[in-house]
This record gives C-alpha cells, sequence and structure tokens, in this order.
C-alpha cells in the first residue's frame, strides 16, 4: 500500500448508518480532534497582534494610537482575504496535505515577530509586513471548517462544526491568557533572545509572544501529516465549487455569519486596546482573555442546540440580544459627563462574546439544512444521490466562503473603533454602526428562514 492509498478514504458514506457506527465515526473523530489544536494555533498566531501592540509603547516602540490600532487591525485584513483561497484549496489538495501545509506555514510570522519585537528600531513597515503575514492563520479556519465538514453526517454536522470551530476559536483566549506569562520569564534561556527593560525597571522578554508557539506549531504540523486523511470525491477544481457565488442564500448568510463571527473576532482583536484607551487605569491584559474565552466555550457547547432547535431560531434571538448588549456597553462607556463604569461595560461586553458563539454555531448549522433545501430546486432532474454529494460539497464551499467574508471582522472592528476615536473622541459612533447592522441581521434571518412561511425555513 502507497502513502497515498494510506491515507485517502474511499468510499466515504457518514449518511450510510452501518458504515458510521462501524468505522466512519472513528476516523471521521480522529480528523476531527487533530484539526481542532491546528485550528487553536492558528488563531493564536492570527490574533497575537492584539497583545503585542498593547505592550510595544512599554518597550519603546513609539507608536500614535491609530497606528497600533492599524497593526491590530492588519491580520484580519490579510487573514479575512487568504480564506477566500483556503476556502477552496481542500478539494484541490485534501484535507491533510492542506491542513499540514498550511499549519506549518505558520511558523514564519511566529518566528518573525519574535526576532522583530526585540529591536526597538525594527522599521514600522517590518511590523507591517509581519502583521499582514499573521493573517495566514486567521486562512486556516476556512479551510478546517471546509475539511470537517465532509467527514460527518448532517445529524452531528453542527455539532461537530461547533466543536471545531469553537475550540478553536480558543487559541485567542489562550493566547491572550499565555502571552502575558510567557513575555515575563526567560522560557527558552540564552537562545530566546535578551529581555527588555520597562519604564518600571522590570524585564519582559517579548520576543515569546512570536517563538512560544514555534515547538506547537511543529508537533501540530507532523501530527496533521501522519494522522489525518483525505477522502476520495471531494476533489473539486475552483470552476466547479464557484457555483456557489451564483446561490442566493451564499451571499445572505455572508452577512449573518459577518454578524457573529465577524463581531467574534473583530471584537476579539480590540478588546485589549478599547479597554487600554477607554480605562486606562484598568490593567487590561488581566481581564481581555476572558471574552474570547467565553465567546469560544459558548460555540463549542451550544452546537447541539441549533440541531435540536433549529439555527434559524437560536440566530434571529442571538441578534436580538447583541443588540441589547451593545446598548448596554455605551451606557457604561465614559463619556464628558461620566467616567464610565468598567465592570458594567465588561459585563455587557461578556454577553456580547457568549451571544458571538451561540450565533457562530446556529448560523454554520443553517448552511447544510439551507442548501439540501435548494440543490434539488436549483438543479432540476437531478437524483437524490448526485442531491446529496452536490449538497455536501456546495455546504462545505459555503462554509468555508462565508467564514472568509466574516473575517473581514477583525479589520473593520478594530479600524472602526480606531478612527471613532480619532473624529469624534471615543468610540460610541462605531458602536451604534454595530448595533444598526445587527438589526439588519436580525430582519434577515426573520424574513429569509425563522419566520412561520419563510422561503428556506431554516
Amino acid at each position: 500500500m502507497t502513502d497515498k492509498e494510506k491515507y485517502l478514504l474511499r468510499n466515504w458514506q457518514p449518511e450510510n448508518i452501518e458504515f458510521w457506527e462501524s468505522r466512519g465515526k472513528k476516523i471521521a473523530t480522529r480528523n476531527l480532534w487533530i484539526s481542532i489544536p491546528c485550528l487553536l494555533l492558528a488563531f493564536s498566531v492570527w490574533l497575537v497582534w492584539s497583545i503585542v501592540v498593547a505592550k510595544l509603547p512599554s518597550v519603546g516602540f513609539d507608536y500614535s494610537t491609530d497606528q497600533l490600532f492599524w497593526l491590530a487591525a492588519l491580520p484580519g485584513l490579510s487573514g479575512a482575504t487568504l480564506r477566500v483561497f483556503y476556502s477552496f484549496m481542500i478539494p484541490i489538495f485534501g484535507g491533510r496535505k492542506w491542513t499540514a501545509l498550511s499549519t506549518a506555514s505558520l511558523l514564519v510570522p511566529a518566528l518573525g515577530v519574535g526576532f522583530a519585537v526585540q529591536n526597538s528600531a525594527t522599521p514600522y513597515p517590518v511590523f507591517v509586513i509581519l502583521a499582514l503575514l499573521c493573517g495566514l492563520g486567521g486562512g486556516n479556519f476556512a479551510s478546517s471548517m471546509a475539511n470537517i465538514a465532509y467527514f460527518f453526517p448532517k445529524a452531528t454536522k453542527g455539532n461537530a462544526l461547533a466543536l471545531n470551530a469553537g475550540l478553536g476559536n480558543l487559541g485567542v483566549s489562550v493566547m491572550q491568557f499565555v502571552v502575558p506569562i510567557v513575555i515575563t520569564a526567560g522560557v527558552f534561556g540564552a537562545i530566546g533572545g535578551s529581555p527588555q527593560t520597562l519604564p518600571d525597571g522590570s524585564q519582559v522578554w517579548m520576543q515569546n509572544a512570536g517563538f512560544i508557539w514555534v515547538p506547537l506549531l511543529a508537533a501540530s504540523t507532523i501530527a496533521a501529516w501522519f494522522g489525518m486523511n483525505d477522502i476520495d470525491g471531494t476533489r473539486a477544481s475552483i470552476r466547479e465549487q464557484i457555483v456557489i457565488l451564483r446561490r442566493r442564500h451564499n451571499w445572505i448568510m455572508c452577512v449573518l455569519y459577518t454578524g457573529t463571527f465577524g463581531s467574534f473576532i473583530g471584537y476579539s482583536a480590540g478588546f485589549p486596546l478599547l479597554i487600554k484607551t477607554q480605562f486606562p487605569q484598568v490593567d487590561a491584559l488581566s481581564y481581555a482573555f476572558l471574552g474570547p474565552l467565553v465567546g469560544a466555550l459558548s460555540r463549542a457547547s451550544t452546537g447541539w442546540v441549533s440541531d435540536k432547535y433549529g439555527g434559524g431560531r437560536i440566530t434571529f434571538w442571538t441578534f436580538a440580544g447583541m443588540i441589547i448588549a451593545v446598548l448596554g456597553v455605551l451606557f457604561f462607556l465614559p463619556g464628558q459627563v461620566s467616567a464610565g463604569n468598567f465592570w458594567g461595560f465588561f459585563a455587557c461586553f461578556m454577553l456580547l462574546f457568549v451571544l458571538t458563539g451561540i450565533g457562530n454555531a446556529s448560523t454554520f448549522q443553517m448552511i447544510p439544512t439551507i442548501v439540501r433545501q435548494e440543490v434539488p430546486r436549483l438543479v432540476p432532474g437531478i437524483g437524490p444521490e448526485a442531491a446529496l454529494v452536490q449538497s455536501e460539497r456546495e455546504s462545505a464551499s459555503i462554509i468555508a466562503f462565508t467564514s472568509a467574508i466574516a473575517a473581514y471582522g477583525a479589520f473593520f472592528i478594530p479600524k472602526a473603533y480606531g478612527t471613532s476615536i480619532g473624529v469624534t473622541g471615543g468610540p460610541e459612533a462605531a458602536l451604534i454602526c454595530f448595533a444598526v447592522f445587527y438589526g439588519v441581521c436580525l430582519a434577515t434571518t426573520w424574513w429569509f428562514y425563522s419566520r412561520r412561511g419563510a422561503p428556506v425555513p431554516a
């Protein structure tokens, strides 16, 4: 048996109960649990700038608030753009090979960040390039979700995707918790470089923000190469896959997923610096990791809710809750006549993160349900078996593509904060725009998917 045959799954039938219980479930679960740490590390590298930018001024980098928000936002811009291309990679290369390759590629920005932050004379354009390269981690989500979508039957697909995405999203919180700790010690000894001195005389090893991921990325790359599988029959050219660009509901779901995941990743990227600018008396790094943590855990733990009650219904109420939470954030922000209330602000943001996690799971649960209804209508005369194959392929591509569009939230939300603060003196204008957008998402969900008599009930 050749290596190709060893890792290639032929005649994959997850909807066949006998096949699933005897063989398929074990294989799918193994691929899922290798995929999760790879995706977790991808999110860690992607959002590492959310912590690095909050520390750069204290170690000698003299950048303006707008420049710092740019560095926090740029990985979101490149990550979202890369996701557009990554969303089509699994049917071309195969899940195993692409997961290993894309995970290994993250070694470049991890090492680059580690070396660049050691010298306060490093030019700003170098940091811009490294921030853009960290977007490689953002691209991985699209291909990872498309890959896992192929492995599981419809009955458990929502939960599997929620676990992969939710525990993968946990990488943001893990990074925001781990990095502030590892930069306080010479973890790698002499080979890790010299420390930097803070204004209070204490020392930090900022390079560990990048170096800490290197051994973990290497181990995960090896695990993916030797432990995952490619699925025969899922191969398709880009031309075959881009049929989804003609599907109306692909674009509608892009809007809804931008409201959920775009908010999660954008709030994660901008939260530490937002705390630092609005409540300078608070140690932002002591609390920032909690937002992505509760968002990731709520996504991972609520996939079954959408499987049971319907993704459309859950998504509708999620957007209603997000509008209320944003209004709460606005109420507790400091203003001209008030110093604000950090704990009220923090509580409302935690609610926002929880709701984004629930909405992330519910929107992804909706996609296969919608596509299975639409394919027989859009492709007249297609047989049941061919319709199932086409639905699975389109579902995986739409899941990946919507994640690509939504990832632009990682750029627009931090940049919106910076622009709003620069123009008006505070982030209120940006938050009001977010609330209005959630209202649009709520109305869209109701009209197309959750009302009685909806065109495509989901």
